[in-house]
């Protein structure tokens, strides 16, 4: 081996060795200022899931911590396989998760698992070969960011009409006790579904029996509720990420991250209305014992708030549907989590169904945090309270 080769190995060596010395410690660094408080579910486990989202965020060098910390060293990063072209730090995490967190197990005996077609609609038809109460369905709706809102919600309501027209004939399914659902957006679309049926001058087939909504998304008027502010840098979802999702959702307009957490997209005219409905005095007063302080007074800006207008609409922030609309709804299962930025959407939906004589099954796991049912039967990253979330679900569905 010559001189020259010798150099250009120990060169590209010592790069290797710098930067797998730099991720150790920003990894190290970013685990350390993640808020695990006492009482989380296994907090040792989260903390490994934890250190690999903070793995591929130091890939994409995305910004995966309470964005409002505006001097932060990790915000001033760019997305590098983003802006190479090479991949969108959303498809990036998505395959993370399905490589990781969600295992490809056999299909058990009894059950027959369906790739299919409603209405041009890819769905996954889980049917029982043996006794069985019923059949499940999952729809593998259009994702942002490919595609914006409202693709998720229009490929729901295709799916479900064509389901609702041949339940019966093709699969033996009575079509008045189909029931919707979902966990975190996917619990969004439930309900911002079930409103849109609510809302139709026409449908001539069944409404859903049920709405099943685990640890929901509900509104993107208010990012400072308790909730919000009491688990900011609880993983999996930071406060910061919820803004950026919704935004992904919507439009892709990343920049206006800070804008929504400081709340200077709501006009001055829908501020009480919102007030009224998003008041943490609505909350139980154990929801506020971990703490919360008023935020300062935003200023409404025009320009932010036509960017992201839709957003404030009920198809995406079901909790701020109008009364007569909510009155309609199906019969609804809510399960929130103590220590996620989302529980008090939740909660406060719930509230509003009661006031308004809906009936409404809450599960409230304490301590509990956003994502959890991924935990379930993952081997030995296997959480105990996921198996209560899965459970919960189960157990109401059997009363419908």
């Amino acid at each position: 081996m010559d001189i020259g080769t010798a150099i250009l190995i120990i060169g590209f060596a010592a790069l290797f060795a710098a930067f797998l010395l730099l991720v150790i410690g920003l990894v190290y660094s970013e685990l350390m200022n993640s808020d695990i408080p006492r009482g989380v579910a296994n907090s040792g486990k989260l903390r490994v899931v934890h250190g690999l989202f903070v793995g591929i965020a130091i890939v994409q060098l995305i910004k995966i911590r309470d964005i409002s910390d505006k001097n932060s060293s990790r915000n001033k990063g760019g997305r590098i396989l983003d802006r190479l072209g090479i991949c969108h730090q959303v498809r990036f995490i998505r395959w993370f998760v399905g490589c990781f967190l969600t295992r490809l197990n056999r299909v058990p005996a009894g059950l027959r698992v369906k790739d299919l077609k409603f209405s041009e609609v890819p769905v996954r038809l889980y049917e029982a070969t043996a006794v069985c109460r019923g059949l499940r369905r999952g729809l593998l709706y259009r994702l942002a960011p490919e595609h914006r809102y409202p693709a998720q919600l229009d490929d729901c309501e295709a799916a479900l009409r064509h389901f609702l027209t041949v339940a019966e004939a093709e699969f033996g399914v009575a079509s008045d006790r189909v029931a919707v659902g979902g966990d975190g957006t996917g619990a969004n679309l439930a309900a911002a579904l079930c409103q849109r049926l609510a809302r139709a001058a026409v449908w001539h087939l069944p409404l859903p029996c049920a709405q099943l909504l685990v640890y929901p998304a509900l509104q993107m008027a208010d990012f400072n509720l308790p909730s919000y502010q009491q688990n900011h840098a609880v993983p999996i979802l930071f406060r910061g990420r919820m803004a950026f999702y919704f935004l992904q959702y919507l439009n892709g307009d990343m920049y206006l991250c800070q804008d929504l957490l400081e709340g200077i997209h709501v006009p001055n005219e829908l501020k009480p209305r919102y007030k009224e409905l998003l008041s943490p005095s609505n909350l139980p007063p154990e929801f506020l014992a971990r703490g919360y302080s008023e935020p300062p007074a935003a200023e409404y800006n025009s320009e932010v708030y036509h960017a992201i207008k839709a957003g404030l609409e009920h198809e995406v922030s079901p909790l701020l549907a109008d009364d007569e609309v909510l009155r309609k709804t199906p019969p609804s299962f809510i399960l929130t989590c103590e220590f996620d930025v989302l529980r008090d959407d939740g909660i406060l939906y719930r509230k509003r169904l009661l006031e308004l004589e809906r009936e409404v099954t809450w599960r409230h796991v304490a301590d509990g945090f956003h994502g959890m049912i991924n935990f379930f039967n993952q081997g030995s990253l296997t959480i105990r309270s996921a198996a209560q979330v899965v459970e919960s679900v189960v157990d109401y569905m059997k009363t419908l």
